[in-house]
């Protein structure tokens, strides 16, 4: 009876635990929805708060909770430093906005500080269910944004 009540609670725990090890459960519904999570997102990074950006993201992003609040906390503790180093925040600009066919896009927004700017980059890919994060990634690299006409 009681290697019966174990397996049972194993079982259990084993399913909630596989439950909760992704936390995306909502899809977007098109591509102006995915514009305008970008556009929220990048507007929480101005406001300094990009603990609630990764809210946002959480229900449409399908990456291991373990991997999301590693990410989380990282910028958190980054953004922080920027912010002395970099100054102020100033504002931010979308510089570009790219498709493959209608399965993936993938916006770039900058934010600027008064000593320099970080890169934010969303790449959301459609799913047979909707619209998912496939990748975010900030970096403070922003030079690849120049356009070459030559």
């Amino acid at each position: 009876m009681k290697s019966n009540k174990f397996l049972f609670l194993t079982t259990i725990l084993f399913i909630c635990s596989v439950s909760i090890s992704n936390a995306q459960n909502k899809y977007l519904e098109n591509p102006e929805s995915v514009r305008v999570l970008s556009k929220k997102i990048a507007n929480l990074f101005v406001e300094k708060k990009s603990s609630v950006a990764f809210d946002e993201m959480l229900d449409y992003w399908p990456l291991p909770t373990d991997e999301f609040e590693d990410l989380r906390t990282k910028t958190l503790k980054y953004m922080n430093i920027l912010d002395e180093r970099f100054g102020g925040i100033i504002g931010n600009v979308k510089v570009n906005e790219e498709k493959i066919s209608d399965i993936a896009v993938r916006e770039t927004y900058i934010v600027r500080y008064n000593y320099s700017a970080i890169r934010l980059i969303f790449t959301y890919y459609k799913s047979d269910k909707g619209w998912v994060i496939n990748s975010f990634k900030w970096d403070d690299s922003f030079t690849e944004e120049f356009k070459s006409d030559k």
